[in-house]
Protein backbone atom coordinates (compact mmCIF):
# COMPACT_ATOMS: atom_id res chain seq x y z
CA UNK A 1 0.00 0.00 0.00
CA UNK A 2 1.55 3.32 -0.67
CA UNK A 3 0.53 6.80 0.32
CA UNK A 4 1.02 9.78 -1.59
CA UNK A 5 3.23 12.06 -0.74
CA UNK A 6 3.49 14.82 -3.23
CA UNK A 7 1.31 15.68 -6.08
CA UNK A 8 2.12 17.84 -9.03
CA UNK A 9 -0.98 19.66 -9.02
CA UNK A 10 -1.16 20.74 -5.38
CA UNK A 11 2.52 20.72 -4.40
CA UNK A 12 3.74 18.39 -0.76
CA UNK A 13 0.48 16.55 1.17
CA UNK A 14 0.76 16.35 4.50
CA UNK A 15 -0.51 14.11 6.47
CA UNK A 16 -3.56 14.21 8.68
CA UNK A 17 -2.97 14.57 12.46
CA UNK A 18 -4.59 11.40 14.09
CA UNK A 19 -6.67 12.53 17.29
CA UNK A 20 -6.99 9.88 20.00
CA UNK A 21 -9.91 9.03 21.70
CA UNK A 22 -9.71 8.55 25.51
CA UNK A 23 -12.11 6.20 27.00
CA UNK A 24 -15.17 7.51 28.99
CA UNK A 25 -14.31 7.11 32.97
CA UNK A 26 -17.14 6.16 35.30
CA UNK A 27 -17.31 9.53 37.13
CA UNK A 28 -14.66 7.78 40.06
CA UNK A 29 -10.99 9.65 39.75
CA UNK A 30 -8.62 6.81 40.97
CA UNK A 31 -4.88 7.64 42.47
CA UNK A 32 -2.42 5.23 41.92
CA UNK A 33 1.18 4.83 42.67
CA UNK A 34 3.66 3.47 40.18
CA UNK A 35 7.72 2.65 40.43
CA UNK A 36 8.13 0.65 37.29
CA UNK A 37 10.43 2.08 34.58
CA UNK A 38 11.16 4.78 36.79
CA UNK A 39 14.14 3.81 38.44
CA UNK A 40 12.82 3.57 41.77
CA UNK A 41 11.38 6.74 41.89
CA UNK A 42 7.17 6.39 42.39
CA UNK A 43 4.93 8.77 40.71
CA UNK A 44 0.91 9.67 41.61
CA UNK A 45 -1.06 8.45 38.88
CA UNK A 46 -4.46 10.63 38.78
CA UNK A 47 -6.95 8.69 35.84
CA UNK A 48 -10.57 9.03 35.32
CA UNK A 49 -10.66 13.08 34.90
CA UNK A 50 -13.01 13.54 32.57
CA UNK A 51 -11.90 16.82 31.31
CA UNK A 52 -10.10 18.58 28.06
CA UNK A 53 -6.51 18.62 27.55
CA UNK A 54 -6.27 22.39 28.65
CA UNK A 55 -8.57 21.49 31.56
CA UNK A 56 -6.53 18.79 32.91
CA UNK A 57 -3.32 20.75 32.42
CA UNK A 58 -4.41 23.57 34.72
CA UNK A 59 -5.38 21.22 37.25
CA UNK A 60 -2.23 19.21 37.27
CA UNK A 61 -0.09 22.53 37.61
CA UNK A 62 -2.59 23.17 40.69
CA UNK A 63 -1.99 19.95 42.07
CA UNK A 64 1.85 20.19 41.14
CA UNK A 65 1.88 23.61 43.64
CA UNK A 66 0.11 21.83 46.18
CA UNK A 67 2.63 19.27 46.93
CA UNK A 68 5.38 21.17 45.88
CA UNK A 69 6.89 18.74 43.04
CA UNK A 70 6.80 18.05 39.66
CA UNK A 71 4.68 16.38 37.10
CA UNK A 72 3.01 16.00 33.57
CA UNK A 73 -0.35 15.40 31.32
CA UNK A 74 0.14 12.26 29.26
CA UNK A 75 -2.80 10.70 27.78
CA UNK A 76 -4.88 11.76 30.11
CA UNK A 77 -3.30 10.71 33.17
CA UNK A 78 -1.55 13.30 35.27
CA UNK A 79 1.16 12.23 36.77
CA UNK A 80 2.70 13.96 40.02
CA UNK A 81 6.59 13.23 41.01
CA UNK A 82 5.84 12.22 44.56
CA UNK A 83 3.89 9.75 46.32
CA UNK A 84 1.39 12.33 48.21
CA UNK A 85 -1.88 9.98 47.70
CA UNK A 86 -3.73 11.39 50.45
CA UNK A 87 -3.05 14.86 50.00
CA UNK A 88 -4.39 14.56 46.70
CA UNK A 89 -7.20 12.83 47.24
CA UNK A 90 -8.44 15.07 50.06
CA UNK A 91 -7.76 18.28 47.72
CA UNK A 92 -9.63 15.95 44.96
CA UNK A 93 -12.68 15.73 46.91
CA UNK A 94 -12.74 19.62 48.01
CA UNK A 95 -12.91 20.10 44.19
CA UNK A 96 -16.46 17.67 44.24
CA UNK A 97 -14.68 14.79 42.58
CA UNK A 98 -15.16 10.97 43.92
CA UNK A 99 -11.88 9.68 44.78
CA UNK A 100 -10.43 6.27 45.39
CA UNK A 101 -6.62 5.49 45.81
CA UNK A 102 -5.83 2.29 43.95
CA UNK A 103 -3.30 0.23 44.67
CA UNK A 104 -1.02 -1.03 47.61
Amino acid sequence: MSTLVYSTETGRIKPQPKTIARPKGDGIVRISRQTSGRKGNGVSLITGLDLDDIELKKLAKTLKQRCGCGGTVKNGVIEIQSDNRELLKSYLESQNYQVKIAGG
